[in-house]
């Protein structure tokens, strides 16, 4: 994601609240489940923290209610709208979705480890790879740059798609992943300019105080 001879660009990268089938965890990806009362209070505390410290040229969204929902809380605060994005929608994770981690493993157990430990090279059937995830990652980033050269934009996004999100950001090869956690409604800061990437806060939630 190394940029040249561009102006400074500001992504506040933020996570959707909390939903069921976070806990225990389910394949959720394309599904689309709303907040629960906790993730909404999640987004109003989400939205107050931000609009204290940026004020924004776009708001974007993946398109599941979960995203919307948690950037409209957002929207609120700011003077723009939120713009549904397509590409920063979750893994389609094919035929594992809706499923639970217990129920993959206990069906097809040497393909679950292989996704535990190496993610980068696991094909689930019917599902998106990373790789094609950070590709249209990508896209996205190229959309929102285009648009807003100089500006500060608010993206929402997903576990998955925000790992690889900030993995771009610190050009990390897609095999760490599991180590980039993205809790809900986390705040991830990462700007852009002549000199590269530079990530200022990663999966940031004191502001959610008791409701992590």
């Amino acid at each position: 994601m190394r940029q040249v001879n561009m102006q400074p660009f500001t992504v506040i990268l933020v996570r959707h609240g909390h939903v069921e089938g976070i806990e225990p965890p389910r394949f959720r990806g394309r599904i689309d489940l709303p907040l629960t009362e906790r993730g909404r209070r999640q987004a109003v505390a989400t939205a107050d923290f931000i609009s204290s410290r940026w004020t924004a040229s776009a708001i974007y969204s993946s398109p599941l209610s979960r995203c919307m929902d948690t950037a409209e809380a957002i929207a609120k605060k700011q003077t723009v709208p939120v713009l549904p994005l397509p590409d920063l929608l979750d893994i389609d994770y094919g035929t594992w979705q809706g499923r639970t981690r217990d129920e993959v493993k206990s069906a097809a157990p040497e393909l679950f480890k292989a996704w535990m430990e190496q993610p980068h090279l696991t094909v689930i059937d019917r599902a998106e790879t990373l790789q094609d995830v950070q590709a249209r990652l990508i896209r996205a980033f190229d959309l929102m740059r285009r648009a807003h050269p100089d500006g500060t934009v608010i993206a929402i996004g997903h576990d998955s798609t925000n790992r690889i999100f900030v993995s771009l950001a610190l050009d990390l090869s897609l095999s760490h992943y599991w180590r980039l956690q993205q809790d809900p409604c986390a705040i991830n800061v990462l700007r852009f300019d002549d000199a590269g990437s530079h990530v200022v806060s990663i999966n940031q939630t004191a502001h959610l105080a008791a409701d992590l």
